[in-house]
């Protein structure tokens, strides 16, 4: 499905060159100020253009239809659309029998018989991270002073990200990244045993992100080489504060009011300018693809402010499952 969420719920639509992607929010508190340049400073941290990152240019100037009058939301859905205008499908028409390996082309044509929007990767584009960068956006204002910073540490396996990514590009090939998400502020015992975990809610939104491979909570996966007095952070406080992080902020499933700390991995985006071996849809045979158009070298470039927003839209909905957030604000 394309909804998220129980009390603050999350529905993305659009395709990457149809007329517009866009988000509906429903059950955002009444009385939050909220206005198009709020959404703004986000979404320019997602655009492309810089070295690395596609070159199409979209002003992701965000639409705001409903759900906000006299500059606070009402407590009705809000929708916010984002145009598509710089589009240039005249590649993937010559794609359209040579699916991408690594995209989802092959299996969006099998499951929907051909009749998906294969455009940009149509609805399994990256380009609907927008929708989720504005409704984070909306969402990291309904849970302040929760902080949320997300970074990108890693690419292609090296810190040295500018060379990494140069060298991919000379190379026209691409890399994948990881990056680091850390939740400061956050009370304890969000999350909900056994289902509904803060840990599965947020792997939940975040594999949603188009490209996400991996992600780690803490000590993650370094955890299993550990011994337990290595891995249990010592508490040494009444406010649960605890030596070390080694849990990422979550214990049992429920927050335990230390920093949540998470790392993704995002895999290399699949459209390269290298030959790649693929198969005709048409003859059944094998053939060979190379990839044209406007492509990120990097895709994890952008990904940080993605994952601040798929958190934020997590702790919203558990803070207000909680009655962190009540239903109308400034009173």
């Amino acid at each position: 499905m394309n909804t998220f969420g129980r009390l603050f719920r999350v529905s993305v639509l659009g395709e990457s060159h149809g007329q517009a992607v866009g988000v509906l929010i429903d059950g955002c508190p009444a009385g939050l100020p909220v206005s198009a340049g709020d959404l703004l400073p986000d979404l320019q941290r997602r655009m492309g253009g810089g070295a690395g990152t596609t070159a199409r240019k979209e002003a992701d100037a965000p639409l705001i239809k409903s759900g906000v009058f006299e500059g606070k939301t009402t407590g009705a859905p809000i929708l916010v659309l984002f145009e598509n205008n710089d589009i240039d499908s005249g590649a993937y028409e010559k794609m359209r029998d040579t699916p991408r390996p690594g995209h989802a082309d092959f299996v969006a044509r099998s499951k929907f018989g051909g009749f998906e929007d294969y455009r940009g990767g149509g609805h399994f584009s990256g380009r609907l991270t927008a929708c989720v960068v504005a409704a984070g956006a909306i969402a990291k204002k309904i849970i302040k002073p929760v902080k949320i910073e997300a970074r990108l540490v890693e690419a292609g396996g090296s810190n040295d990200i500018d060379a990494v990514v140069a060298a991919a590009m000379r190379e026209g090939d691409s890399v994948g990244g990881i990056v680091e998400c850390r939740a400061s502020g956050l009370p304890v015992g969000l999350g909900e045993p056994f289902f509904d975990s803060a840990e599965s809610l947020l792997a939940h939104v975040i594999f949603s992100i188009p490209a996400v491979k991996g992600v780690e909570f803490g000590a993650g996966f370094a955890s299993a080489r550990m011994r337990g007095s290595e891995c249990n952070d010592e508490i040494l406080d009444a406010a649960g504060r605890t030596r070390t992080n080694n849990a990422g902020g979550i214990n049992g499933g429920l927050t335990n009011g230390n920093a949540l700390v998470l790392r993704v991995a995002v895999k290399p985006a699949s459209s390269i300018s290298k030959g790649q071996k693929t198969v005709s849809m048409k003859s059944g045979k094998q053939a060979e693809i190379t990839v044209e158009g406007r492509h990120d070298a990097c895709i994890a470039l952008r990904a940080p402010v993605v994952v601040e927003a798929a958190v934020a839209l997590v702790l919203a909905d558990l803070m207000m499952l909680e009655g962190k957030v009540p239903r109308v604000l400034g009173k």
